[in-house]
């Protein structure tokens, strides 16, 4: 049976057949034919009978697919490939859990707090082990970071709002014009200057919002409003997070970016818990009846939260290292990826102005991010 080869070990056999192809073979200073122990041999001088040093042989060639390879930061992409896939599947358990609950009309707010109490969980475990110390933050820096951690839980709510009231592919949509958002705050709320160019880039990607909304077959207005709001705090949140970072010493109190969404994270559940009770309260019982009649219910939220708070903490890593360009290509490619699966799995409306919009959106928002 004929074994496939992986294209690593192709790789060494082709660069060691290329090695010894390239060694010259010398020829022996002393005929084979010929006896050691001739008269002429033995009377020869010294000095033609001491052995040369042998060249040092050249170092084998390296061919240009392993000089790619040994470039290629392995451990970034697979933060890439793992932050891509935990958003996929995050978006489809996290609509899965909705449509098993009853859609917009069952426990998206619980559902959303308890996807942050889930996470909170997870760094409470994660502290527990060796690789991740505990912050070192005082009671004034949590209380600075409350606004960031209200941002955060508002804009995660009213992602899964939308995701409730209409198609995932409508609000990822949506979604992807939160540039639009965040250069209008920026501009009159923080003082920022947003060039020309940039503004310039807006119109394609409010253009194509629009456009994919007007043929949209599951267009619901409750889902436009709420993926704007979350456009909106998630906008709100990147700049208190500036302001936050700016306070002195505080990269130092909290020791990792780990730590910082740990703690945003653990803010954002408490924070979200007073909305829950007064928005659902009354359907808790219906809830937890849910989560033991309904294994997709449960299973799916649990699932949800786990990959909710991995992937956005792999995410910030992630773009910690990397450039605004690598950034902003990456962040395009994904939103493509999650809008094209989550409507081929749901059975969503993949029009031509839908997808021609998608197009246009997209494209304007990637501009937006190159541009200075």
């Amino acid at each position: 049976m004929i074994c496939r080869a992986s294209p690593l070990l192709i790789l060494a056999l082709l660069s060691a057949h290329a090695a010894a192809a390239s060694l010259d073979v010398k020829p022996s200073l002393v005929r084979a034919d010929l006896p050691r122990s001739r008269p002429a041999l033995a009377a020869a001088p010294s000095t033609l009978l001491a052995a040369k040093p042998a060249p040092t042989p050249p170092p084998p060639p390296v061919s240009a697919v392993a000089k790619l390879l040994a470039s290629v930061d392995v451990p970034l992409l697979l933060c890439f490939a793992f932050w891509y896939l935990g958003n996929y599947y995050y978006t489809l358990t996290n609509k899965k859990a909705l449509i098993a609950s009853g859609g917009s009309s069952g426990f998206p707010m619980t559902i959303s707090t308890m996807q942050l109490g889930v996470g909170v969980v997870y760094a409470l475990l994660s502290w527990l082990t060796p690789l991740r110390a505990l912050p070192k933050v005082t009671s004034s820096d949590l209380i600075s970071m409350l606004p960031v951690a209200f941002c955060a839980a508002a804009a995660h709510s009213f992602s899964v709002f939308a995701q409730s009231a209409g198609a995932v592919s409508f609000a990822m949509i949506v979604k992807a014009a939160e540039p639009a958002f965040a250069a209008v705050l920026g501009t009159f709320l923080y003082g920022k200057t947003v060039s020309k160019a940039k503004w310039l880039c807006l119109i394609p990607v409010i253009g194509g919002v629009i456009l994919a909304s007007v043929k949209e077959l599951d267009f619901a207005w409750s889902a436009l409003i709420t993926a704007s709001l979350a456009n909106l705090f998630a906008a709100f949140k990147g700049n208190e997070n500036k302001k936050l970072m700016e306070t002195p010493g505080i990269k130092d109190r909290l020791g990792s970016v780990g730590n910082q969404f740990a703690l945003t994270t653990i803010l954002a559940f408490l924070i979200s818990i007073p909305f829950m009770i007064a928005k659902e309260s009354s359907k808790w019982g219906d809830f937890v009846t849910a989560c033991k009649s309904t294994p997709a219910v449960y299973n799916n939220l649990i699932a949800s939260g786990l990959l909710f708070y991995m992937y956005n903490e792999l995410a910030t890593m992630t773009i910690k290292k990397t450039s605004a360009t690598t950034q902003s290509v990456a962040n395009t490619a994904k939103r493509v990826i999650v809008i094209v699966g989550s409507a081929i799995v749901f059975g969503e409306s993949v029009k031509p102005m839908k997808m021609l919009g998608c197009t246009i959106g997209i494209g304007g928002v990637f501009l937006y991010s190159m541009v200075k």
